[in-house]
């Protein structure tokens, strides 16, 4: 498939709202769509509440838990491929981690991805999650698609290896804040010019334990340019994916072919 139409779910986060209500919430969104989409996005931890750190622990669950579940459900009747945005994952081994979930249109998990940088500072992720260990490429019918999550946006190192790898699109969902808003739009365009590539970038809107979400999910086209914005606040972007376009700008700008080597590390 060379173009089709995406939709990135871009929820509010209230801390007066219970996760489960927020994942049926979520999933009425999905389900209704007002226009048809092959792709469809989530933000991070849009369930959990990404600043709910004394409650990781609480609603963390595995791969075949009840979230996941809902998920591929709503995949399947969608037909569409479904990036859930990222769940508190438990472990086999009892570890928690940040994962994002991919579901092709039959509900298949197509792919899980542990975020590999943990956010420090003030934030509890890095303190009470583990970090992934490998990037994660996924070919498929709409294209090759790398999976990442919010404060990985920030290592170019790890768009150059999934690029190396294939991409074609650069999947970012994100919890990222209202006070670094400059920052999201900066380096979403970023990673998009430099490994010449879609960037479809998810994020939270809302106010979570007293962190203003910054919202402005985007869409970005592998020459930098913005194809879709949204606002701050809770709302469906749509847009258009043409991937003609990764082909015609690598071959009208190969910028790539001329990257050096020696100089990867």
């Amino acid at each position: 498939m060379v173009e089709f139409s995406v939709a990135l779910i871009q929820i509010s986060i209230r801390d007066e709202e219970s996760p489960n209500a927020r994942l049926a919430r979520g999933v009425g969104l999905i389900e209704k769509l007002d226009r048809p989409s092959r792709l469809v996005m989530l933000p991070e931890l849009w369930t959990a509440g990404f600043f709910n750190f004394d409650q990781y622990e609480r609603l963390a669950e595995p791969l075949n838990g009840p979230t996941v579940a809902r998920l591929a459900e709503a995949a399947i009747r969608g037909e569409f491929w479904l990036h859930g945005g990222s769940i508190i994952e438990r472990s086999p081994e009892g570890n928690l981690y940040n994962t994002s979930v991919l579901f092709d249109p039959a509900g298949k998990l197509a792919a899980a991805y542990r975020k590999m940088h943990l956010f420090g500072f003030e934030s509890g992720e890095k303190r009470i999650l583990h970090c992934g260990e490998s990037p994660v490429n996924v070919q498929s019918e709409i294209g090759h698609l790398a999976l990442t999550t919010c404060y990985d946006l920030r290592f170019p190192e790890l768009y150059r290896c999934l690029s190396s790898r294939g991409m074609e699109l650069a999947l970012i969902t994100s919890a990222w804040p209202a006070a670094r808003l400059e920052h999201w739009l900066v380096l979403t365009r970023a990673r998009a010019i430099e490994n010449l590539s879609y960037v479809l970038a998810c994020n939270a809107a809302g106010t979570n334990r007293g962190h203003e979400l910054a919202g402005n999910s985007i869409i970005i086209d592998p020459w930098g340019k913005v194809v879709a914005q949204a606002p701050a606040g809770e709302c469906v972007l749509y847009g258009e994916v043409n991937l003609e376009d990764v082909a015609g700008v690598r071959s009208q700008f190969p910028a790539l072919r001329d990257r050096r080597g020696d100089c990867a590390s």
